[in-house]
């Protein structure tokens, strides 16, 4: 009998119920929110799927995030920049820059947007947060996910990138939620039922010299965005040139897959109930919400502005895709315009600023490295 009951004992001892906390059951209640609306409501599966069961296991078993735990290597690889970098190729792999290069006033939308990386960088300075680490938190404002990783790792931020990652991929998640009513607050049902003319069509040349001259252009000037821009670029090149079907199909498919899943769940991992839950973190999550609804409203003013200056030729609506949530941003812009009038169509004018977003994006991560010195 004793053998059975010390037997009991540790078996009692091991599971998580002996040492799970109120706030690993209060982060355990959020992962299985975040899994209902990824799959009941159909908020970016993709993302809030392995995110929040990447939550659900470091809240149950801690270890998995210790060395030896299989997630602690996955967020090595986030730590080492790798997966932000597969990432930008797997998005230049799936995108199409054509609207962008038939549209390039798309570039002032995207730059627009921009607004809420530098709303959020005085604001944390002004919450306490130093220099390096306010730069780490703004890149939340941009709504992506890997360029917020890569940049508080090259700033030497690891100690706040858990709360960054998260917040940058629940804010991409919940585009569809945040973004609608602030385009509706700032322009007016008339302006939303605007049509624009159909975008010219782009020969194959363009496309294949896009890539090519941005990443000539912009690695010159900011040679710390090489990384991104050049993997952005080169999974561009892939899809454009026509000669590497295989490369294209992989980076776009299996290899964006397999690199979304680690991050995702490694990502989700870092919000253990003691890393998660204080007053730092909060900080964080609300100048990332604050950061992103100012560039949300910064893109549909300037293309409110844009609107009026072009005779209204310009839906305003497109104006809040120039965040880097790609290509959730566009879908919101489409799907707003759509509620206006059925017969609107303003995805792939919107595509042009969101691409040009995650270009904006990079560029300003690229310079807050070269500001503080970092290559």
């Amino acid at each position: 009998m004793e053998y059975i009951a010390n037997t009991l004992a540790n078996l009692a001892s091991q599971s998580a119920f002996s040492t799970m906390s109120g706030g690993n059951v209060a982060m355990i209640v959020v992962a299985l929110i975040f899994l209902y609306l990824a799959i009941v409501k159909g908020f970016e599966p993709l993302l809030l799927v392995p995110i929040s069961f990447g939550m659900l296991l470091v809240n149950i078993y801690p270890d998995i995030m210790q060395e030896g735990g299989l997630l602690h290597y996955f967020f090595k690889l986030d730590e080492w920049a790798i997966l932000p970098c597969l990432i930008f190729m797997g998005v230049g792999a799936m995108t199409d820059f054509g609207p962008l290069i038939a549209n390039p006033k798309s570039f002032i939308l995207g730059a627009a947007a921009q607004f809420g990386i530098f709303t959020a960088y005085f604001g944390a300075i002004a919450l306490g947060f130093n220099d390096k680490e306010a730069a780490a938190i703004s890149i939340i404002g941009g709504a992506d996910g890997p360029t917020s990783i890569f940049l508080a790792t090259r700033l030497g931020q690891t100690a706040i990138l858990g709360p960054i990652a998260v917040a940058a991929y629940s804010y991409m998640s919940l585009v569809p939620i945040i973004q609608p009513p602030i385009m509706k607050l700032l322009t007016t049902e008339k302006e939303r039922k605007i049509k624009m003319e159909q975008l010219r069509p782009v020969s194959k040349l363009e496309k294949v010299l896009f890539p090519i001259i941005v990443t000539i252009i912009v690695a010159m000037i900011l040679p710390t965005t090489a990384p991104l821009i050049g993997m952005l670029m080169l999974g561009n090149l892939f899809r454009e040139c026509g000669v590497v079907r295989q490369l294209q199909e992989t980076a776009s498919n299996a290899m964006m897959y397999i690199v979304v899943i680690m991050l995702g769940t490694s990502v989700g991992a870092t919000t253990s109930a003691e890393a998660f839950l204080n007053i730092t973190t909060i900080k964080i999550v609300v100048l990332g919400l604050v950061a992103f609804a100012f560039g949300t409203a910064a893109g549909a003013i300037v293309g409110k502005i844009m609107c009026y200056a072009t005779g209204k030729k310009i839906n305003p609506l497109i104006g809040s895709a120039g965040v880097s949530a790609v290509p959730m941003a566009a879908r919101v812009s489409q799907k707003v315009g759509a509620e206006a009038d059925p017969t609107n169509f303003l995805l792939m004018h919107a595509m042009g600023p969101n691409v040009a977003g995650v270009v904006g994006t990079a560029v300003v991560a690229g310079t807050f490295m070269a500001v503080f010195g970092v290559g």
